[in-house]
Formats: structure tokens, C-alpha cells, sequence
């Protein structure tokens, strides 16, 4: 992975923004996204999304971009990726889950985490979670510090202007309000799930009525 920046080091602007560098989004509608969670639909034919869980990190007039957080990686494990970052000590005191963030950017990590650790280059995205680009949240793991759950993922989901809008009003995704439980427990099988019934959605029906379309 060549991807967690050094120190505080901000990650280059593209479109959308890579998070390291965006701001607090301005709401292009009192229904802003930022901080819930995406449940693409049965019928999500991008095989990237299929059942995918996204916890939109931004969501404003120039975009949005979020983290998939039920696609877990089996390696590289967490004290091999600080083994090829240098990161130290080895073996690490305490470690993080490792999870498919996203098509875009796969080889940068980000971190998503409670707000109980912050560095210089987090981005704040409520009172509850952060995401960080930097290396400083890998050494504080490491050590056996750092926030108290977080997910290191590897690249993640962006749209352009309006497009995460126009894929909702298609009834591609729908939305609910984020736990931590549904972003940082283990059990990724049963999370799509999990989030439908937030809504008292049954997927069974869900099924159905993409069949009709």
C-alpha cells in the first residue's frame, strides 16, 4: 500500500476531494448525507456494491465520498501493512480490522474512528466519528493507544456532483442512521441486513419489487 500520508501530510485534491483535505461539507439540502449510511438496493448491479453497507463521510455540492465498511480483507494483516510502512513497534501492540473501502484510491488507507482520538489532519465528521489519513493514527495503535474502534480502509467510494442524488432518486441506495456496533463490529455476513431493519425493511420484499422493474 503506498497510501497512509506521513505525519499530518494532507492527501492531494481530485474530484471528488480525497478526504484528508475536505472540509466540513455545506448541506446542499437540509437532507444531507454526511454521517449516515448507504444500503445499496437488490437490484445494485455494480458487483462493488452488491449488498455493500457506506458510511458517507462527506456529502456536499461538490460530491460525496464514503467508507464500505462490510468488505473485510484478510491480508494484508494489520502488523504486515505496518511492516511495509515502517511503522513501529513490531509486532504492534494492539491492532485494527482491515477492510475494501472503496474502488477509488485502493491503495491509501483511512482510517475511520471514534472521535475519543484526533490528529492534526482529521476530519471531524460529527461529535461521534472521524476519519484520519495520516500515519500518526497507525503509531498510536501500534503503541496501544489510539481511538477506542476504528477500521482501516483501504481506498473508498466517491461520486461527483449531484450523482449520489440522481443514484438515490433511482431507488439505487437507501438510507439510514449510522451505530457504531453496524461500522466496527465483526460480524460483516449479517450488516446489510442489520441496516435494512433499521428502516423495518424486509429484504424479501426489497427482492420482489426490483424483480418487477
Amino acid at each position: 500500500m503506498t497510501g497512509m500520508a506521513r505525519k499530518s501530510e494532507p492527501a492531494a485534491r481530485k474530484t471528488p476531494p480525497r478526504p484528508a483535505t475536505m472540509q466540513r461539507p455545506v448541506p446542499i439540502a437540509e437532507t444531507t448525507l454526511t454521517g449516515q449510511v448507504l444500503i445499496a438496493m437488490p437490484s445494485m448491479t455494480d458487483q462493488r456494491f452488491s449488498h455493500a453497507v457506506i458510511y458517507v463521510c462527506a456529502h456536499s455540492e461538490d460530491g460525496a465520498m464514503g467508507i464500505v465498511v462490510n468488505r473485510p480483507l484478510a491480508s494484508p494483516s494489520f502488523a504486515d501493512l505496518l511492516g511495509q510502512l515502517g511503522v513501529e513497534p513490531s509486532p504492534p501492540a494492539r491492532g485494527i480490522r482491515l477492510g475494501q473501502g472503496g474502488p477509488v484510491d485502493h491503495a491509501r488507507g483511512f482510517v475511520l474512528h471514534t472521535t475519543d482520538w484526533t490528529g492534526d489532519g482529521s476530519l471531524k465528521v460529527d461529535e461521534h466519528l472521524a476519519l484520519t489519513a495520516s500515519l500518526d493514527i497507525l503509531k498510536a495503535i501500534a503503541e496501544g493507544g489510539g481511538p477506542e474502534k476504528g477500521l482501516l480502509a483501504l481506498g473508498y467510494a466517491g461520486w461527483g456532483p449531484g450523482q449520489l442524488d440522481t443514484e438515490i432518486q433511482q431507488n439505487t441506495w437507501l438510507t439510514a442512521p449510522a451505530d457504531l456496533d453496524l461500522l466496527f463490529d465483526d460480524s460483516h455476513d449479517t450488516k446489510w441486513r442489520r441496516a435494512l431493519a433499521k428502516l423495518r425493511v424486509d429484504p424479501l420484499l426489497l427482492s420482489a419489487v426490483a424483480g418487477r422493474a
